[in-house]
């Protein structure tokens, strides 16, 4: 599990010290997870929207990219062993976001559980 510090989970100090300098003044972090995979660094949720870094934005650059989640309309746990934790939710170590505009896009964190508390905290604002 993320470490927990006060109201927010981090997994890495620098990479949260990478979202802190592109959040609004008023805008609350609630995690920071670091994922695996080749194209994406990091995923920050806020209370307003979730930021990640994409290594290969347009193919060979690097950005924080930013998506409100008014633009979001679902997310998928992926179904990949059958495991269960509490209250019969599949573990998972990738969600699948349907973003407006863009289709789907796959974040593969470091282990199910990490994967379940981001689901659960985009849903919290997406309900």
């Amino acid at each position: 599990m993320p470490e927990y510090s006060g109201s927010m989970y981090v997994d890495k100090k620098d990479q949260l010290e990478k979202i802190e300098a592109v959040c609004l003044p008023d805008e609350l972090i609630r995690a920071v997870f670091d994922l695996k995979g080749r194209g994406t660094g990091f995923l920050g949720i806020t209370d307003k929207r979730i930021i990640y870094y994409d290594k290969e934005f347009m193919k060979n650059r690097k950005a924080m990219v930013s998506i409100p989640f008014s633009r979001i309309s679902s997310v998928a746990s992926e179904d990949n062993s059958g495991f269960f934790i509490s209250k019969g939710f599949l573990v998972s170590d990738t969600l699948a976001l349907t973003i407006a505009g863009e289709g789907v896009k796959t974040f593969e964190f470091r282990g199910g559980e990490k994967a379940h508390l981001a689901h659960m905290m985009i849903m919290e604002h997406m309900l």
